[in-house]
């Protein structure tokens, strides 16, 4: 890595804990494996893993750096053996299995997208969110045109990049969300519905808005009760996809709904898949929603940026839930 210094400034975990164990430390420039590249980091998304990861509840997974920070935006500035796709000084934004809170970055080649005019914040704000919605909502979920489609959580980073692709791909949409604000937002990005959960029962709510025939597609973060809740507002043949679980990760539920609607519940978490699946996943939202983008046709949505140092801050914001859309770290 030729004129790249070797130190650099990381946010470290300096033990489990609130916000305030996020700490600036001095650490080494990563090394790059092949297919690799190296990325300085100009913005790091903030996503509610980091949070679990901080509280000793979400390890890294073998490999990875112990450093959070799943999806950055940057400039390549060193190749790692065998990678190709890309030529130091152009602009990426990436998926990472952790080390995003960092000057510097490690990233796969096959991760990495082009950032194109997108703004580094903008940027930083798309792999994680977009990968995980696309894949659970349209690969796992199968959500096509003229579907119903359910989101949990819209005013969140997930909820506001799902509610955004679903309307663009043709389903009709409803939101749950914890406040008039937080829905009227979700409106805005293009939902049909949303439903105030601390007011509403969401259920009554989508039964009404579909005359009780339920939704085709629900996406989860919540988990606890709503998954029995989710069971009753779903269609028959329904695809029910638990990507996080903000409740209880454990419930009672009627297994009796799953054989007479003829429900699909299903799930994944992203950082954990193959460096393959990453990367698969990778392409299709460079083919199907990076085009949407360009045209401003869909944009992600940004609440606040913080500087990198403050860190503690971007995390006690996220925990508040005060947030609409997506905090961002800036160097």
């Amino acid at each position: 890595m030729p004129n790249l210094p070797t130190k650099m400034t990381a946010i470290g975990i300096r033990e489990p804990g609130g916000p305030d164990v996020l700490v600036p430390q001095e650490r080494a420039v990563p090394a790059l494996g092949a297919g690799e590249i190296l990325v300085k980091v100009e913005a790091a998304g903030v996503n509610r893993p980091d949070v679990m990861q901080r509280k000793g509840l979400y390890p890294p997974p073998p490999g990875a750096p112990d450093i959070p920070g799943l999806e950055i935006a940057g400039t390549v500035v060193a190749l790692g053996q065998g990678a190709s796709r890309w030529k130091i000084g152009e602009r990426v934004m990436a998926l990472v299995s952790g080390g995003g809170y960092a000057e510097y970055c490690a990233a796969h080649e096959s991760h990495a997208m082009p950032a194109g005019k997108l703004s580094a914040v903008e940027a930083s704000a798309i792999p994680e969110t977009f990968m995980t919605v696309w894949h659970n909502t349209f690969e796992r979920g199968a959500l096509k045109a003229g579907e119903t489609f359910l989101v949990h959580g819209g005013s969140s980073g997930i909820g506001t990049t799902a509610i955004q692709l679903a309307k663009a791909f043709g389903a009709t949409v409803f939101t749950t969300a914890g406040s008039q604000e937080k829905c009227d937002a979700c409106r805005k990005l293009g939902a049909d519905l949303a439903i105030n959960y601390k007011t509403e029962d969401f259920v009554a709510a989508v039964k009404q808005a579909t005359g009780d025939k339920g939704v085709n597609v629900i996406l989860d973060m919540v988990g606890g009760d709503y998954i029995a809740r989710n069971y009753e507002a779903a269609a028959v043949e329904g695809r029910i996809v638990q990507i996080a679980f903000q409740g209880s990760p454990k419930t009672t539920v009627d297994f009796r709904r799953i054989m007479l609607k003829r429900l699909h519940h299903t799930g994944s978490t992203l950082r954990s898949r193959s460096v393959t699946d990453k990367g698969a996943i990778a392409r299709a939202v460079e083919q199907n929603a990076l085009p949407l983008i360009e045209a401003g046709k869909i944009k992600p949505v940004i609440y606040k940026t913080f500087a990198l140092k403050d860190a503690a801050a971007a995390h006690a914001l996220m925990e508040s839930s005060a947030h609409i859309g997506k905090i961002v770290l800036t160097l």
